[in-house]
């Protein structure tokens, strides 16, 4: 039951994105940052804080949820507006791309991305990116929003992208008379949940469909079902070496 009010709390908070934010992102990061907790418990930090990349980062709501874990947490934001929108002092923020990261090799314990990797042309060079700054036996996890699934076309609606980006685009403008923020071909892209499973199966990774409850985790493993039923796909991935 509690896995059903947890979905349903997250699912219901999208319609609030746009309107407002702190109630979308809030109860996001907290969970997010629970989320990486329970993957990362098992990981040995030699008594250190664990060091956490977020990639994408976005306006600092993520920043208070891991911080108030005891983690030392670092953002990476390409767009300066994209930061400073919620008036969040973050420590740690550094401007860059996801697609190159400017880190060195493995210098941190979990480099995660949550709703991201569906906003840039090529998010597995992105994913590749973000196993190559994880410290050997480290932890990436890479969450994002599949094109198919009920909110693939993001603020545009729960079935206008099911016709088109395009459509779903011009629909959004006809009746807001204005552009949406994520636009189709520019800051928004139809990303699979079988995209995903590929990278990942490269990589030995474990993957569940982020706002299901547990016993409902069969979805990602059958085909076209899987495109439709899965709203949020993570991928996990501990880096080997460690």
């Amino acid at each position: 039951m509690a896995m059903l009010r947890r979905s349903w709390r997250l699912l219901r908070s999208f319609s609030f994105e746009q309107s407002d934010p702190g109630r979308f992102y809030g109860p996001l990061a907290e969970d997010t940052a629970e989320l990486i907790v329970a993957i990362a418990a098992d990981m040995e930090v030699s008594g250190e804080p664990v060091a956490v990349l977020d990639v994408g980062g976005g306006p600092g709501y993520f920043h208070r949820a891991f911080a108030s874990r005891g983690m030392d947490y670092v953002t990476v934001e390409p767009d300066v507006g994209e930061m400073a929108a919620a008036g969040i002092s973050v420590p740690a923020s550094v401007r860059g791309s996801g697609m190159d990261l400017p880190f060195r090799d493995e210098c941190f314990d979990v480099v995660y991305s949550s709703n991201v990797a569906e906003h840039v042309t090529k998010p597995w060079q992105m994913a590749d990116e973000m196993l190559r700054v994880t410290k050997p036996g480290g932890v990436m996890v890479l969450s994002y929003t599949v094109w198919l699934g009920p909110f693939g076309g993001h603020e545009t609606g729960l079935w206008p992208h099911y016709v088109g980006g395009d459509f779903a685009r011009r629909r959004y403008e006809r009746v807001h008379g204005r552009r949406p923020k994520n636009v189709f071909g520019e800051s928004l892209f139809a990303v699979s949940c079988a995209q995903g499973l590929r990278w990942g199966r490269r990589q030995g990774a474990v993957f569940f469909p982020r706002y299901h409850p547990w016993w409902a985790w069969w979805v990602v493993r059958v085909p076209i079902l899987r495109e439709f039923l899965t709203s949020n796909l993570v991928i996990v991935v501990k880096k080997k070496g460690g």
